[in-house]
């Protein structure tokens, strides 16, 4: 995994979803994506598939909020292996809730999975997020002097 710079992170670090319980939302993560617990106090789990300095963050509450039904959080297998077994292990577990679809561009084969807490889960194979983000034009960062509204300059 890439190492973040010491004095702290820059960019995109988590996201954060609700669930009702952290055990059983931490075994699906684990079971399906992969994910690590990386971070723990009470009610709180930072998990991570650690291959960048990412992290979900799961906070246990009484009443959730699902993401969903589009909004989700999306992990790519590493070759269809892999995802076939996953989505034949979700479909036996009842968690399957769309697909497999084969996509179009780059989105690759995707299905849907419910998380315990019904927040979506997107299994794929295929997909080429990190090459339509290595082909970017113009790659920016937001400049953090004092302006009207962020203002963009080419990383170097």
């Amino acid at each position: 995994m890439n190492r973040p710079p010491k004095g702290g992170d820059h960019g995109l670090t988590h996201c954060a979803i609700e669930c009702r319980d952290l055990d059983r939302t931490i075994d699906f993560y684990r079971r399906f994506g992969g994910f690590d617990v990386v971070h723990r106090r009470p009610g709180i789990a930072w998990i991570s598939d650690r291959t960048r300095p990412f992290a979900v963050v799961l906070v246990e509450r009484d009443e959730v909020r699902p993401l969903g039904p589009f909004a989700h959080l999306g992990c790519a297998c590493r070759n269809r292996s892999d995802f076939d077994r996953l989505i034949g292990a979700a479909r036996a577990a009842g968690v399957l809730r769309e697909g497999p679809h084969a996509g179009d561009g780059p989105a690759g084969t995707w299905a849907f999975l419910d998380d315990p807490d019904g927040n979506t889960f997107e299994l794929s194979v295929g997909q080429a997020v990190g090459e339509a983000v290595g082909e970017a034009v113009e790659p920016t960062i937001v400049d953090d002097a004092p302006r009207e509204g962020p203002v963009r300059r080419p990383v170097v």
